[in-house]
């Protein structure tokens, strides 16, 4: 195994370790805050001008939100389906819970489902995609990427000249949901 797999992998444990210790954390505390109508009101006039301005357009998002919601309900079930790659859990992404803090204002509640709904909504979409890409096109870009999804780490070199005899299994890995054995030195590949 290279050194660079050994560190990805100990980053995923540590990762995992983190998201543990966090919601232990979380579960610990308590939080208790009843507003009264005053301050409701009282709130408003805190709120800057730009935010008030900015607001109608950052909600207004949420129209082709929901478009792409309903889009990608549709693909993954036709597509995933018919290339029997597992279908994306969107509950697993999307979920809402921080408008329960009783210390947080109703309009900031109403901005945390806004939030939850739509980065929730982002990483379910980037799921889909990148399931999506690593069945039909797992190559590694020639350039560093800003940002790589959790199966960029299985793509094959750029360049590779074996690509189309690593295809399927990379593909079969995928339909049966198992990344544990795919290791870059089983195809021979040195990263």
């Amino acid at each position: 195994m290279s050194r660079i797999n050994e560190i990805l992998e100990e980053m995923d444990k540590l990762k995992q370790e983190l998201r543990s210790e966090l919601e232990k954390e979380i579960d610990e505390k308590e939080f208790h805050k009843k507003w009264t109508f005053k301050e409701f009101i009282e709130y408003f006039k805190t709120i800057p001008l730009g935010t008030l301005l900015t607001s109608p357009i950052i909600y207004a998002m949420v129209i082709p939100a929901v478009i792409l919601d309903v889009f990608l309900w549709i693909y993954q079930n036709i597509n995933f389906r018919v290339y029997k790659i597992p279908l994306v859990k969107r509950s697993d992404y999307i979920f809402y819970d921080r408008q329960n803090l009783e210390y947080l204002h109703p309009i900031d509640k109403l901005g945390c489902v806004y939030c939850s709904y739509f980065n929730g909504l982002m990483a379910y979409s980037s799921e889909i995609a990148s399931r999506t890409e690593l069945y039909f096109c797992p190559i590694k870009h020639k350039k560093r990427l800003a940002y790589e999804h959790k199966y960029y780490k299985y793509f094959l070199p750029y360049g590779y000249d074996k690509y189309y005899e690593e295809l399927e299994n990379l593909r079969e890995n995928l339909r049966n949901y198992n990344f544990t054995d795919i290791k870059p030195e089983n195809y021979g590949i040195k990263r």
